[in-house]
């Protein structure tokens, strides 16, 4: 027998919100630190190769 899910009170909901936005900000933040870094790291030449 599963037991059935008491549904969320608005605090939890909002609680779960801001989580969600600051996890997503962590994440955006840390994709943009290896996108500068790996250019970083490139150098700014390597816009101008042959393609």
């Amino acid at each position: 027998m599963s037991a059935v899910p008491q549904p969320l009170t608005p605090e939890e909901l909002q609680r779960r919100r801001k989580r969600s936005v600051a996890i997503a900000l962590v994440l955006a933040a840390l994709v943009a630190i290896f996108y500068v870094l790996t250019i970083a790291k490139l150098g700014p030449q390597v816009l101008n190769r042959p393609l």
